[in-house]
């Protein structure tokens, strides 16, 4: 079973995420373009059509959440 620090250094995570999108917004807006483009109509998204835009959205996370424990 898990400890209440569990969900507390989820929650804190959590709180983070939207300093850390503000610092991706470029990465976030060309996957997010990647996303809708490639699901036009009614298609559904495939796996890794937008790998490339997903991995540079994870380094710029990564790095941002890597500058802000310092």
């Amino acid at each position: 079973m898990s400890g209440p620090n569990v969900w507390t250094r989820s929650r804190e995570r959590m709180r983070l995420f939207p300093e850390l999108f503000a610092q991706c917004g470029t990465e976030a807006a060309t996957y997010g373009k990647c996303v809708g483009a490639t699901t036009t109509g009614q298609q559904e998204l495939k796996k890794d059509l937008c790998l490339k835009e997903f991995e540079a959205l994870k380094r710029c996370f990564t790095t941002a959440a890597k500058r802000r424990a310092k």
